[in-house]
């Protein structure tokens, strides 16, 4: 399921914010728990909504993947 795009400067703070699992990961598991921690740490409203959606669809969490292009 495609979620949407976001801007470079989006993916920095969720890169910058979420831990990897090792050094090349592209990918997180997102619940409302680490959607309240993002809030907290200042997460751009458009992001927050584009991903509120996606938990809105499967509460119990989602894993988000990021691809360039």
């Amino acid at each position: 399921m495609l979620l949407g795009s976001i801007t470079d400067a989006q993916l920095d703070f969720l890169i910058d914010n979420l831990e990897e699992e090792f050094e090349e990961d592209d990918d997180y598991f997102l619940n409302r728990d680490t959607l309240d921690y993002l809030e907290g740490k200042g997460i751009d409203g458009e992001l927050a909504a584009l991903l509120r959606a996606a938990l809105d669809k499967h509460p119990e969490g989602v894993d988000i993947l990021y691809i360039y292009g």
